[in-house]
C-alpha cells in the first residue's frame, strides 16, 4: 500500500520512475499462487502497475477486481491471475511485467528486487523465530531482527542499475520489517544504495502497525534500518508532523512521531511535514508526500549548485592571485 501510494503521487511529476518491489509476500492470493504455481508473488506488482497506469479506469478496476466466490477463484484478484498467465505466455516473470505495463500504459518501470524464491524469517526478542512474511505480525512479539532464506539472493540487475542511475531514491513508506526491509536485505541492493550518489530519503510510516511496529517511534525505525544494513544508507528522514488528525478508535495503533533521539541520529537530516491523508489517517496522502519529497530534492539541488558556484568563485580568485 505504501509504495503504490508513493507512485500515484510521483507519476504527476515524472514518468522516469523505477519501482523496486519486494518478493517476500506469502499471504493471501499471492501466497496461494506462489505455492501452487511456483511464481513470484504478483500482488505488490499488481498494485504498482495500477498506481502507475494511464489506462482507462475500467481497465484499472478490472486489475483490482477480486473474485468473491468460485472454487479455486475465491480470494484471487484478476490482476494477479493476469500476471501469472502473462508469465506462462512470455516465459518469465520479468517479461510478464513489461508486457503488463504495456497493456496498462504504465509510466515507469516496475522491477523485482530479486528473482529468488525468498522466505522472510523474524527473530524476536525472546529468541523465538517464525518463517513467512504473512505470519510475522500475527505473533505479536517485539522483533529483534529479520533475515532472508536463502541468505544471499542475487539481486535483479535492472534494480541495481536503477538505483545507481537514480537522482532520488525513496525508501518506504511501507511495513518496516515485512515490506521495506526485505529489499534492503538483498546485499547487492544495499551495496548499490551505499554506492549511489542519489539523494536517499526514508519515508517513515505515519502510524504504527499492529503486531509489527507497536510503540516504535521514528528513531526506532531509523535504528532498525541501521542495525540491518549499516550506516550511509539514508540522507534524510521524512516524518509526518500533523498529529492532530484522530486515528480510528478501532485501530490498535498510534501516530509515529519524531522524538529527541531521532535528532541525535548521525548522518541523516530530519524533515518534518504534513503528509497524512485526513480521510485515511493510517496512510500518507500521495500529493502531500510527493510535494514534501520534491521540496527536499530541489532544496538539496539548490544547495549543491550554490556550493559549486562558491567553489568556482574561490578557484577563480586563487588563479587571479597566482
Amino acid at each position: 500500500t505504501g509504495l503504490s501510494t508513493l507512485l500515484r503521487g510521483l507519476k504527476s511529476w515524472t514518468s522516469n520512475i523505477a519501482a523496486v518491489v519486494t518478493v517476500a509476500d506469502d499471504g493471501g492470493s499471492s501466497g496461494r499462487l506462489r505455492r501452487e504455481l511456483g511464481v513470484l508473488p504478483p500482488g505488490d506488482f499488481r498494485q504498482c502497475l495500477v498506481a502507475l497506469a494511464d489506462a482507462e479506469p475500467l481497465m484499472t478496476k478490472l486489475f483490482q477486481y477480486r473474485f468473491g466466490e468460485g472454487t479455486g477463484l475465491e480470494g484471487h484478484s484478476f490482476g494477479n491471475l493476469f500476471i501469472v498467465a502473462m508469465t506462462a505466455i512470455t516465459g518469465n516473470f520479468e517479461r510478464a511485467l513489461r508486457e503488463s505495463s504495456r497493456v496498462l500504459a504504465v509510466h515507469g518501470q516496475i522491477l523485482p528486487s530479486t528473482l529468488a524464491n525468498l522466505t522472510l524469517v523474524a527473530e524476536f526478542e525472546d529468541q523465538d523465530r517464525v518463517s513467512g512474511e504473512s505470519q510475522i505480525s500475527k505473533t505479536h512479539k517485539a522483533i529483534k531482527r529479520v533475515f532472508l532464506q536463502p541468505a544471499r539472493p542475487t539481486a535483479y540487475p535492472e534494480a541495481v542499475r536503477s538505483i545507481l542511475e537514480a537522482d532520488l531514491v525513496v525508501i518506504g513508506p511501507g511495513s518496516l520489517y515485512t515490506s521495506v526491509m526485505p529489499n534492503l536485505l538483498v546485499e547487492d541492493i544495499a551495496r548499490a544504495l551505499k554506492a549511489s550518489s542519489a539523494l536517499k530519503v526514508y519515508v517513515c510510516n505515519v502510524a504504527t502497525q499492529e503486531g509489527e511496529t507497536d510503540n516504535l517511534d521514528a528513531s526506532d525505525h531509523v535504528l532498525a534500518l541501521t542495525n540491518h544494513t549499516g550506516s550511509n544508507i539514508i540522507d534524510y528522514v521524512l516524518v509526518n508532523n500533523n498529529l492532530g488528525v484522530p486515528l480510528p478508535h478501532r485501530a490498535k495503533v498510534s501516530a509515529v512521531s519524531a522524538d529527541g533521539n531521532l535528532n541525535a541520529q548521525r548522518g541523516q537530516r530530519i524533515v518534518l511535514a504534513d503528509v497524512i491523508d485526513p480521510a485515511n489517517p493510517l496512510r500518507h496522502d500521495p500529493k502531500k508526500l510527493t510535494q514534501a519529497l520534491m521540496r527536499i530534492y530541489y532544496e538539496r539541488a539548490q544547495v549543491k549548485e550554490e556550493s559549486a558556484a562558491e567553489a568556482d568563485e574561490a578557484s577563480r580568485r586563487a588563479m587571479v592571485q597566482n
